[in-house]
């Protein structure tokens, strides 16, 4: 029946069913075998984790020979990605990290025990194990001490776990951000230390970060900190401290959710477009989250220039599919500026005025029927095409005898 799954289809089990099963497994053959990190962190804080990973003593070719369905993308450090009943469970074998060879990976692994496994990682809130069968936390660094006063604190020395992996400074404000947590002092003092090396991680793994501290609702502060341990100057190099300064202002006045394109652009809210450009180039973002941030960006200023607008210009912002996020940046942009949101009143009372008018009509002549009509191809055929649709939408053309008509006209004005 439509609707119905096919008979050999199934649903994918619920991951801590996954979990539970590549556990019992591994302790039937008498290895030990713990959940470790965030999803910890995550239960004990009373949160449903996003997925579960497990640690274990077994070796990476043990892990193998026991799962029917594994992936071996990360063995070399220790990790197989078991696949059992529609789900995949990291699995980890206890490692110590004998050095770092880019600030980034451990050049060499060294499989061990679980309080030396503990030991590597990076804060104490995400270092605990737990045994979900005897349902019994395991904690060598005081993890559970520090989560419950609040705390972001480094495993060990923090200069040493900065210097190791560079991206950790940026976890911390992460972290720090998401459960309003302060960060320790001699942790803090490191991430300071360190700020100016966060240059050699690879912009790809800076613009994730990024990401997770700006859709976070906390985003305002997390923004704030990373400003002000010196970790934002050698990542957004194009960017005026002044600037920056009032995006973290306008990121206090966004909603609690909004999109990693929406906040990016509330940062750069000041920049010229040159250098938001920039800022997009040297994070490496995807074409399509660079266009959206530029169209934010650019649009802002132009909105305020011209409210109220033309029907016909109207019609096109709301045709746009980031009409409403420029809406919702403007309107914190004057709440940022303590500027009146009188133009956004009237532009809401122009829209009230279209009514059921269509906002995106289909064209009335393409291309082809502009050439046809005389249009050189080439700048011109484009400039006509915009400029006919736009009297298209302030209703002085409404069908294709008129467009004609009309297209004859400007073709006589401009030979």
């Amino acid at each position: 029946m439509p609707g119905k799954r096919k008979a050999n289809e199934q649903r994918p089990i619920p991951a801590r069913q996954a979990m539970l099963k590549v556990i019992k497994r591994l302790r039937r053959f008498d290895y030990e075998a713990l959940l470790a990190g965030g999803c910890v962190r995550d239960m004990l804080l009373g949160q449903t984790p996003k997925d579960y990973d497990v640690a274990t003593n077994a070796a990476p070719e043990t892990v193998v020979r026991l799962f029917p369905r594994t992936l071996t993308v990360g063995a070399q450090f220790g990790v197989v990605m078991v696949l059992i009943g529609g789900r995949q469970v990291e699995v980890a074998t206890f490692r110590s990290d004998v050095s770092y060879r880019d600030g980034r990976r451990p050049a060499k692994v060294v499989f061990t025990e679980a309080r030396a496994d503990a030991e590597r990682r990076d804060f104490t809130i995400n270092g605990m194990f737990f045994d979900p069968l005897a349902e019994k936390v395991i904690d060598y660094v005081g993890g559970q001490e520090d989560l419950r006063t609040g705390v972001i604190r480094a495993i060990g020395d923090p200069e040493a776990r900065f210097a190791e992996d560079h991206l950790r400074m940026l976890r911390a404000i992460r972290f720090a951000g998401r459960f309003d947590f302060p960060i320790e002092k001699h942790t803090w003092q490191a991430l300071i230390k360190y700020a100016p090396k966060i240059k050699r991680v690879s912009p790809e793994r800076i613009a994730i970060e990024l990401e997770h501290i700006l859709v976070d609702p906390n985003r305002a502060r997390g923004m704030q900190m990373a400003y002000e341990s010196g970790l934002l100057a050698p990542i957004l190099v194009s960017v005026e401290p002044r600037r920056l300064e009032f995006g973290i202002e306008i990121l206090g006045r966004l909603p609690v959710r909004c999109s990693f394109a929406l906040a990016l652009a509330a940062l750069l809210a000041e920049c010229e477009a040159r250098n938001v450009g920039q800022t997009c180039r040297d994070l490496r973002v995807s074409n399509d989250l660079r266009k959206q941030i530029r169209w934010l960006v650019d649009n802002r200023a132009r909105f305020l220039e011209n409210i109220p607008v033309t029907r016909g210009h109207l019609k096109k912002w709301l045709a746009e599919p980031l009409f409403e996020p420029l809406i919702l940046l403007t309107r914190c942009y004057l709440k940022a500026k303590g500027q009146s949101l009188a133009p956004l009143r009237r532009l809401r009372r122009q829209i009230k005025e279209l009514g059921d008018e269509p906002i995106a009509p289909p064209r009335l002549l393409d291309g082809h029927e502009l050439i046809r009509l005389g249009a050189t191809p080439g700048p011109m055929v484009g400039q006509l095409a915009e400029e006919l649709y736009l009297a298209q939408l302030e209703n002085q053309v409404q069908t294709k005898t008129q467009a004609r008509q009309w297209v004859k006209n400007w073709l006589s004005k401009h030979r």
